[in-house]
């Protein structure tokens, strides 16, 4: 198995993908079956990526990182509680809602939140639409 970290030239959009072999990404991109888990665009490239050394996670990640880490993610943790309490979730409607609010002078109680594709997010911002995009964390909590 071969990990290589793929770019999107259209969206820029960063991600990894797993392989069986170099070969074998070679036969989807050629055969157009790689394609942007975003925009759905086949003008995926491979990216340069550094080598991967294997470490223990003890010596990998030192305590302060640990630490960081945990700090930053109860920090989102706090945006997110403050969002989902102050804002309307209007998940995959978020462009248009968005639009109505901007466009029609729909007045609105509260904020909006939701999901957005790259591209969307785009749009609303060359339409002068102000937007933002923050880090989620998904709930696991059952």
């Amino acid at each position: 198995m071969i990990k290589y970290k793929l770019i999107c030239k259209d969206c820029e959009t960063i991600f990894d993908s797993w392989f069986s072999s170099s070969k074998e990404y070679e036969k989807l991109k050629k055969n157009n079956f790689l394609n942007c888990h975003i925009c759905d665009s086949l003008k995926v490239e491979k990216t340069l990526m550094s080598p991967s050394v294997f470490m223990s996670r003890n010596k990998f990640k030192t305590d302060k990182q640990i630490k960081k880490y945990k700090e930053t993610k109860k920090i989102i943790s706090k945006y997110q509680e403050f969002i989902k309490k102050n804002f309307n979730y209007v998940g995959e409607n978020f462009s248009y809602e968005a639009r109505a609010i901007h466009y029609k002078n729909k007045k609105s109680p509260k904020g909006i939140y939701g999901k957005a594709t790259n591209e969307e997010l785009k749009e609303l911002k060359e339409e002068g639409i102000e937007v933002e995009t923050l880090p989620w964390e998904k709930d696991s909590t059952n």
